[in-house]
């Protein structure tokens, strides 16, 4: 039996144990937190391993020219982020660019507030937080009674007192002023609540990054058929946004603030408050950390769907590449390595050169192929046909010219034809004789309504183009609209000696 004096220190030494208070606890407490915050900023959640270890070292170095040397911990600025690395505060990661950064850890962040907080303006029993707590109690209540009723007096009551308030605000054309002391309080009430979103937000990013190692790890391991495996994993992996609790709470929060209007509202209505003559009272820091409260939303959102995207990307990489026999060989080379370290490291002295491997062992091999098949054909190839140069040397003028270019003049007076107004290019074309239906004529109309000025609608056309010799291909192109002149225009030189050019066959074909 357990007595109540127990369970409160078991608990106790359990909440001890999270990274987050065994931070604060720590002899150099202080100092991490300061460093730490000085800087990660939210304007700057991620820095460069390298800027990171010597932003830290000039800080230390400050610091020790100032007389706190004693009171600072033995080591470089390196090592000291590997410490607080390993103790969980501080996360290392690789960004798609190759660039190796620090980021804050979510226990990191809530100590960070709570040290701010504690820190800072204490926090007051006040109206505001009251009415705050009430309100939560109310929209408890009211989400967990099911009783249609009870549901329909409340909002029969509300909509009574609001529509109190609006006679009486039509009538009187004023609305009551609220004292100076209680909209301060209610802005100390925003600020407190704002400051807890960094560390929520961390934490449902770090969530789903331990539901990625978890799949990972579980997929290395794994040794069920490779199709069971692909259809659980890639299901998780599309998914994943639902596959932990804070991912789920996080997916609720996100149906109410995930409205780009419902974030320019809240900007507004910042505004708006901070342009009151109470925010004077507020110190600069808290009225900066008032304005950049949708700011920071919009920065925890995008860092939540990063961790998405990244646990995705990681999960369907691992199940397309996922070989269980070349797993579990890298693994046991990696356990005969650190067998080896182990077994070789108590007899090492410090400096002992360690003879390298100079050449990678030699294959057993029972045989190999010494004579190569036979590479020539079974028999030769057809000789080419003679080729009369000047079979086709009688070739009307009209034959060259319909498979020649464009039939500009033509076509100006096709699209002039459906003005004034608006022309669809891909129903003149259609509408167009076969003459003038050729692919080389849409192109040529193309050329003429870029000319004349075309707008693109943003769907796609669909035409039947017609070669000389019958033939037919259906072609596609982003569709446009022009407005030909109400006289046919002259040509430009560019068209007129674009007209006098012919092709081949074969380069219209292309």
């Amino acid at each position: 039996m357990i007595t109540r004096a127990e369970a409160a220190y078991l608990g106790a030494v359990r909440a001890f144990q999270n990274p987050m208070l065994d931070l604060l606890h720590k002899r150099h407490a202080p100092l991490v937190v300061s460093l730490l915050s000085a800087v990660f900023t939210a304007e700057r959640p991620t820095v460069v391993v390298a800027d990171a270890h010597t932003e830290i070292a000039d800080a230390l170095d400050q610091l020790r020219a100032a007389g706190y040397g004693e009171s600072l911990p033995v080591g470089t600025a390196r090592d000291l982020c590997r410490q607080w690395a390993d103790a969980g505060w501080l996360v290392r990661q690789v960004l798609d660019d190759d660039v190796e950064v620090y980021r804050l850890s979510a226990h990191a962040v809530g100590a960070l507030e709570v040290a701010g907080r504690a820190g800072g303006a204490r926090a007051r029993v006040s109206q505001s937080r009251l009415r705050t707590m009430l309100d939560a109690v109310e929209r408890l209540a009211q989400d967990a009674d099911p009783d249609a009723l009870v549901r329909m007096a409340r909002l029969d009551t509300e909509i009574k007192r609001l529509g109190k308030e609006l006679d009486r605000i039509q009538r009187t054309g004023k609305v009551d002023e609220v004292d100076d002391e209680q909209l301060l309080e209610e802005a100390e009430n925003v600020l407190h609540l704002a400051r807890e979103l960094p560390a929520d937000f961390a934490r449902v990013a770090e969530s789903i990054k331990a539901m990625q190692r978890d799949v990972v790890t579980a997929l290395r391991q794994d040794e069920r058929p490779t199709g069971d495996v692909l259809r659980e994993y890639l299901e998780r992996g599309e998914h994943v946004m639902e596959s932990t609790a804070e991912g789920r709470a996080f997916a609720g929060a996100l149906r109410l603030i995930g409205d780009p209007q419902r974030l320019d509202d809240l900007s507004a209505q910042l505004g708006t408050v901070l342009r009151h003559r109470f925010t004077s009272r507020l110190l600069p820091g808290q009225r900066t950390e008032l304005a950049e409260i949708a700011h920071r939303i919009e920065q925890g959102i995008d860092l939540v769907f990063t961790a998405q995207r990244e646990a995705s990307y990681v999960i369907t990489a691992q199940v397309r590449n996922h070989d269980p026999l070349r797993d579990r060989q890298v693994d046991e080379l990696l356990r005969d390595v650190m067998t080896g370290l182990q077994s070789w490291m108590p007899d090492a002295r410090r400096g002992q050169p360690v003879d390298p491997l100079r050449r990678l062992p030699v294959a057993e091999v029972e045989h190999l192929r010494q004579t190569t098949g036979d590479l020539r054909p079974q028999q030769q190839p057809a000789p080419l046909p003679d080729w009369d140069d000047g079979a086709d040397a009688d070739v009307s003028h009209d034959e060259a010219r319909a498979w020649g270019g464009p039939h500009y003049a033509e076509l100006g007076e096709l699209l002039a034809g459906f003005g004034p107004g608006d022309v669809d290019v891909a129903a003149a074309f259609r509408a167009a004789p076969d003459a003038l239906r050729r692919p080389v004529d849409l192109l040529g109309l193309l050329e003429i309504a870029d000319h004349q000025g075309m707008t693109e609608t943003g769907e796609v056309a669909f035409v039947d183009a017609v070669r000389p010799d019958g033939t037919r291909r259906r072609l596609a192109f982003g569709a446009v609209t022009t407005r030909p002149p109400a006289t046919t225009p002259a040509l430009t030189p560019a068209l007129t000696t674009a007209s006098t050019r012919a092709t081949t066959k074969e380069q219209i074909d292309e």
